[in-house]
């Protein structure tokens, strides 16, 4: 079996993120060279490989593979196209794209190239939410009736965001909302196998901040007549709401469970509510190379890779992606 050589392509937050996946946890693949923003040159010294000038001298490269796209939402297009004309795997952040048309040409220009194309999607990978994923198919739950996911930031935080990632303020970005609700939407469709139909929804900004809207509360129709209500918004007073940073309530015919990425698992039955799983702890800012934190990411990576050296569709594809995308958009 091939090792994949992986380029990364972006040097921010993220780009650090699958470096480190990619050189120092996940198999069959090794870190070749790093390209994109202005930490690129030392992000790829301290992992001893090559830091191109250019994306098109990291595509260029014979021993790339496939590349990871951590860059803003409105470069995906573009580098997209450029990696699978050159024979490249693609894995793209989230959101795929800030509109479904480009995830539709996205998806276009890898099939066509008959490359690999994966989106990034670390809800499905993280110990919590697999555990709710195993209750609601194990039949716990019965029947799912509702959902609801909040996902709610403080407008300071929000500020230093913006200045620290300028371009989410470019009317071409999904900007801060699609960032956050990419992971509450194809989280819905992953929990409950299926797909939104009808969606109202209400979105502004009730602050200063330019950019797509910073509020959205929207309620989501999925096959079946699922009801679905999704809140996301970056506009709170500090100190903003407790446990409400990527939270999920999921109400079935028997049973339900209330859901905090990074507190709890709860399942409400009978006469009582019973803590089933309780995440290990890290500081998100502090330990950005925390294998806690990297893990879901470990997993990301992992099964694309694994796709390349399988031959096969990633399981998290395009589609996926685009789906995710669609219910964003229509909000």
């Amino acid at each position: 079996m091939q090792t994949v050589g992986v380029g990364i392509i972006g040097s921010g937050f993220m780009g650090l993120t699958y470096s480190e996946v990619v050189a120092r946890h996940a198999v069959g693949c090794r870190l070749v060279a790093v390209s994109g923003g202005k930490r690129a040159e030392k992000l790829a010294a301290d992992y001893g490989v090559a830091a191109e000038s250019s994306v098109d001298a990291l595509l260029a490269r014979p021993d790339v593979q496939a590349v990871v796209l951590a860059t803003p939402d409105l470069n995906r297009l573009e580098l997209t196209k450029k990696a699978a004309a050159a024979g490249k795997h693609v894995l793209a952040e989230k959101p795929m794209a800030p509109r479904v048309a480009e995830c539709d040409e996205m998806i276009a220009a890898c099939a066509a190239a008959q490359v690999n194309l994966a989106v990034v999607k670390t809800e499905r990978f993280r110990k919590i939410t697999k555990k709710a994923k195993e209750l609601i198919d194990n039949g716990t739950l019965g029947p799912l009736q509702m959902l609801r996911t909040v996902s709610a930031f403080p407008l300071p935080l929000a500020r230093q965001l913006f200045d620290e990632r300028q371009w989410m303020a470019d009317p071409r970005s999904g900007g801060l909302f699609m960032g956050m609700a990419s992971h509450n939407t194809d989280f819905l469709r992953w929990l409950t196998g299926r797909n939104a139909v009808k969606v109202f929804a209400q979105a502004t900004t009730f602050s200063d901040v330019p950019g797509p809207p910073l509020s959205v509360m929207a309620q989501i129709v999925f096959e079946g007549n699922l009801m679905a209500q999704m809140w996301i918004t970056a506009e709170l007073p500090n100190p903003s709401l407790p446990s409400s940073e990527v939270r999920f309530q999921v109400f079935g015919r028997d049973a339900m469970i209330d859901l905090e990425n990074f507190e709890y698992l709860d399942v409400g039955q009978g006469e009582k509510w019973e803590r089933v799983y309780t995440p290990e702890r890290f500081d998100y800012l502090k330990e950005p190379k925390s294998p806690i934190r990297l893990y879901p990411h470990i997993g990301v990576i992992q099964e694309f890779i694994d796709s390349i050296r399988e031959q096969r569709p990633p399981r998290i594809g395009g589609a996926d992606g685009r789906a995710a995308v669609e219910i964003c958009e229509a909000c």
